[in-house]
């Protein structure tokens, strides 16, 4: 095994993608200042390999099975609360950078842009900076002023992306169907959108809902 230097900065990567693993592997290899020293892929293992390792970085993917990137990260800081995190993920919605940003993420990267900017990431955020994507930046910036949907009106967008009818959901949720078209129509309002349909497209985009 070759000799590692003390100094170096110790990263555990994680995500459920073997192939993005090795990806970072191979992008990790040729620093000299940097060293895998573990690999995860759910949440729940993520927790264990951060026990065992206590790494300087830890590189998180948000969508995993069994548990998410986001109750990891939660988990980690709640047990190290100096852990630094940084976020790698395929999606730069507002609702969903905020989310991990407030887990207590210190970065938010998109894997496409990672050959970029990964490398010099990982610096800033070991010396202590945060650090964001720029489209993560701008649909921030973006929505900033945007009044933000309730829990009641996410629960109602979550049936609509799932096909449910109003009186479908009125029944799931025990409501009347107009208390329903009460919600609809403030959700199309708050979120700009022309349908329904339209509206659980940018839930899903701005990572406001799931599926």
């Amino acid at each position: 095994m070759m000799h590692v230097n003390s100094d170096s900065i110790r990263i555990l990567a994680v995500d459920d993608h073997p192939i993005f693993r090795r990806g970072i592997k191979g992008l990790l290899a040729d620093q000299p200042d940097m060293q895998l020293v573990g690999e995860a892929s759910t949440g729940r293992e993520a927790i264990q390999e951060f026990r065992s390792h206590k790494p300087d970085i830890t590189l998180m993917d948000l969508q995993m099975p069994e548990m998410s990137g986001l109750d990891a990260i939660m988990s980690i800081r709640g047990e190290f609360s100096d852990a630094k995190i940084i976020v790698l993920t395929t999606y730069s919605g507002d609702v969903q950078v905020l989310r991990a940003l407030r887990a207590g993420a210190q970065a938010y990267l998109l894997k496409n842009t990672l050959h970029k900017s990964l490398i010099d990431t990982i610096r800033a955020v070991h010396a202590g900076k945060k650090t964001l994507a720029p489209e993560a930046s701008f649909e921030l910036a973006e929505h900033a002023m945007d009044e933000a949907l309730t829990p009641a009106e996410i629960a109602v967008l979550q049936l609509i992306a799932a096909g449910n009818a109003n009186k479908q959901i009125a029944d799931l949720l025990s409501i009347t169907e107009d208390t329903v078209k009460g919600r609809v129509k403030n959700i199309l309002s708050k979120l700009n959108a022309n349908d329904r349909t339209h509206a659980a497209t940018i839930g899903l985009k701005r990572g406001i809902i799931e599926l």
